[in-house]
């Protein structure tokens, strides 16, 4: 195993419930109330849709708001990584990655390990715009039991129901959480910071049409299956935990790109240096309870500017 580099679930493709329009010259974000499935391959369109999207949609009346999905992992928090991330606006690399406690920063010459008084309390994390970034893995169908699909976000509403929900799910089953059969929701509200519009975030519950009693019955079946075939979940989450481990930082430099524009929308793709600058203004952190249409309006950007441009980052961060 090559140290240094952080070993991650194989991924199949992307889940995300928006997506980056070029308007007027810039990358923006544009919100969606869908979930939409998507390859890893992008074409001058966009991010190329998987097979699976419109197989579900077949299945789903309306908009897909609901994924049937399974866990990898019996450790919640090897399905959802949840940190504190802070990216270099020019590259997309990671900068500085901690969850409240320590952290992980690129230094000169090494990566070092600091205190993490979280965003809010921390000078460097401030100057940066640090903010919660989680990256959950799902499995979708049957063709790729290893293959996973990657929702990305910087959603406090999504990080923390689905942080709770696995958790939840893992005391309830008896710590047979990869073998639950499970839900991917797409929930509404409102806030204040949202003008009262409607904001969107993922939760996780059992299948339409099951309860929780038969989603537990089902996964002591399917646990006994895989035990009786050698299947050994211990050991899967053991390599699981060594391969993250295994280097400082989850994302890689050929994802810089796209970290880029998912943490700072209006920045430039492709070779060219990234951006954070709109209108020769710097696009500030606000708060992620947000959801509204993208504008390009000329001039100094106001405070509902900045909520809109700030509702839907790339990879599913509408809330």
């Amino acid at each position: 195993m090559l140290k240094g580099l952080s070993i991650t679930p194989p991924v199949i493709g992307r889940i995300s419930i928006g997506r980056v329009v070029e308007r007027n010259g810039k990358r923006l974000p544009e919100k969606d109330d869908q979930f939409t499935l998507t390859t890893q391959v992008q074409n001058r369109d966009g991010w190329m849709l998987h097979p699976l999207n419109e197989k579900l949609r077949k299945v789903n009346t309306g908009k897909l708001r609901s994924i049937p999905v399974r866990f990898l992992f019996g450790d919640p928090d090897l399905n959802l990584r949840a940190e504190y991330s802070l990216f270099d606006r020019e590259t997309g690399r990671p900068l500085c990655v901690g969850n409240g406690e320590t952290c992980r920063r690129a230094g000169d010459d090494r990566i070092e390990s600091l205190p993490c008084p979280s965003p809010d309390g921390c000078a460097f994390g401030q100057t940066g715009n640090c903010k919660p970034y989680g990256r959950l893995n799902v499995l979708i169908g049957d063709e790729d039991e290893m293959g996973s699909f990657i929702f990305r976000t910087t959603s406090y509403n999504s990080i923390r129901t689905l942080a709770a929900r696995l958790h939840y799910f893992s005391a309830v089953s008896g710590n047979l959480l990869a073998c639950l059969p499970l839900e991917l929701k797409l929930r509404g509200k409102s806030t204040t910071q949202s003008y009262r519009s409607a904001i969107y975030y993922v939760d996780l519950g059992v299948r339409s049409g099951s309860t929780l009693e038969d989603t537990l019955m089902q996964a002591r079946e399917l646990d006994a299956r895989r035990r009786a075939a050698g299947f050994d979940q211990a050991a899967l989450d053991m390599a699981a935990r060594a391969g993250f481990a295994n280097g400082a930082f989850e994302d890689s430099v050929e994802e810089s790109a796209a970290v880029a524009e998912e943490f700072y929308p209006g920045v430039e793709s492709g070779n060219e240096a990234c951006s954070s600058r709109h209108d020769g203004k710097d696009v500030e952190k606000v708060a992620d309870d947000t959801s509204s249409e993208t504008i390009g309006k000329q001039g100094a950007p106001t405070l509902r500017d900045k909520l809109d441009r700030r509702a839907v980052l790339l990879g599913g961060t509408a809330a």
